[in-house]
């Protein structure tokens, strides 16, 4: 069947007053393959099939809640952008997005390296056989012990995320005979055009030193007069879920620009350069995200001109994307519970999951596409607010969308583009369990996070 594009809520309808909208134009059985993954089809009876298994027998067999992780379309991506960006920039997947012992492993095998940015990531990396001069270690407060830990693991990089963290970092090394390879997190005042929560280069939040005043230059000082520290380069990350290249042109420029003055005063021409991730993702139609040779293009460019208007060799670029390889190749898989209309407004669709599985929605206000996928439907569109099971009005999955007049308790509906940021980031409010993440290729479905059990919960539950 053609995978088209479908209308994912109400912005893909006519807003009339008090809030209601006019159907969709568009069928609400054709998947639009900009928020599925490569392998996501319909069979002959309308039933959503990934990597050639049908989700009816995958909810069977692993149950819903579940996340399902399109194994080839992840590699794929990795792929897509390590030839991207060549032999001469690194790529760093970003273990926040998601992370287990199976991602790690596929990381290596496709030629990717990794950023962690906790003690318990770093310990999944090195677990998983990832060598650590291909980790590079973030966070904006690392302990001590984490950092103790990243050094005699020999991780590739530690970014500096403060002055305190500098002599920190500089001492463990020191005081071990070591010299750690690090660059320096700078924030450059750059306004990316994105959710406020997940904007991150401007002057006003945790992250990174200011270029403003000096405070990135005389953190470069003290880095070069420290024996145990090898500066290497500058870091920076503008935010996330950003489709606008207008905002890493002006950062790179001030990094750039940073990069000159460390040569003038210092005689030294630092070799690398981190733009970091947060390229955005389709989460609806209305998401155009851009392909990982367009972005390496246009950053490579922008990195190579600044550097010859100021007479600077280009360094090596790294970047660190994330959600755009793993958001994309998942969905979430729920059990419709109970269906409530209400008069005049909209419907609501309680699933098996919610916020526990998903908080996204509650923290970020972000938007979500949702299908019918366990049948096709010829009935008419319904506007639904698709919410979890959770005690709290907050609760919502999915704020709006349509989906058959039909739709019924049982029926399984996916939510697609849930790679990132879902699982990671996935609590035991209520004493929810925490779904499983299956991984599917090949007709082959296999669990690389188990669901939790009861028996998990109570046994944290020493009382």
């Amino acid at each position: 069947m053609s995978r088209s594009a479908h209308p994912a809520g109400p912005r893909h309808a006519d807003v009339l007053p008090e809030g209601h909208y006019t159907a969709p134009a568009t069928d609400l059985n054709v998947l639009d393959e900009k928020v599925w993954s490569r392998t996501v089809t319909r069979d002959a009876n309308g039933a959503l099939t990934v990597g050639g298994i049908e989700v009816a027998r995958l909810a069977e067999e692993f149950g819903t809640p579940a996340y399902f992780l399109d194994e080839s379309d992840f590699r794929a991506r990795c792929r897509a952008w390590a030839d991207a960006f060549g032999p001469g920039a690194d790529v760093f997947y970003a273990g926040k997005a998601f992370l287990s012992r199976a991602v790690v492993r596929w990381l290596q095998e496709e030629g990717l390296n990794l950023d962690v940015c906790s003690g318990g990531e770093l310990a999944t990396a090195l677990d998983a056989g990832m060598p650590a001069e291909r980790i590079a270690f973030h966070g904006n407060n690392k302990t001590v012990a984490e950092i103790e830990r990243a050094v005699e693991a020999g991780v590739g990089r530690i970014v500096l995320d403060s002055f305190q963290e500098i002599a920190r970092v500089a001492h463990i090394a020191q005081s071990r005979g070591l010299r750690q390879r690090v660059q320096i997190r700078v924030t450059v005042g750059v306004e990316a055009h994105t959710h406020e929560f997940i904007a991150t280069a401007h002057e006003d939040q945790k992250f990174g030193i200011a270029l403003a005043g000096g405070q990135a230059a005389e953190a470069v000082r003290r880095a070069l007069t420290l024996d145990g520290l090898e500066l290497i380069g500058i870091h920076s990350h503008i935010g996330s879920q950003i489709f606008d290249m207008a905002g890493f042109e002006v950062s790179a420029r001030r990094v750039v620009q940073l990069l000159a003055e460390v040569r003038d005063e210092h005689g030294v021409e630092l070799p690398e350069i981190d733009l970091g991730g947060g390229l955005g993702i389709a989460y609806t139609s209305e998401d155009d995200p851009r392909e990982p040779h367009e972005i390496a293009k246009a950053l490579s460019d922008i990195v190579t001109r600044e550097c010859e208007s100021a007479n600077l060799s280009t360094p090596r670029i790294s970047v660190e994307p994330g959600r755009a390889i793993v958001g994309p190749t998942a969905f979430t898989l729920y059990e419709v519970g109970t269906i409530k209309p209400l008069e005049g407004l909209r419907t609501y669709v309680s699933v098996d999951g919610g916020m526990s599985d998903n908080i996204r929605t509650a923290l970020y206000d972000a938007e979500y596409s949702v299908a019918l996928v366990s049948r096709s439907s010829d009935a008419e569109p319904m506007l639904v607010r698709v919410v979890g099971k959770h005690c709290e009005s907050g609760d919502i999955v999915v704020k709006d969308a349509f989906l058959p007049a039909d739709l019924a308790p049982g029926d399984l509906i996916a939510v697609p583009a849930t790679g990132a940021y879902c699982r990671s980031m996935a609590s035991n409010y209520n004493h929810a369990l925490r779904p499983p993440v299956v991984a599917v290729r090949d007709g082959e479905a296999r669990v690389i996070v188990r669901r939790e059990t009861e028996e998990d919960l109570l046994r944290l539950d020493v009382g």
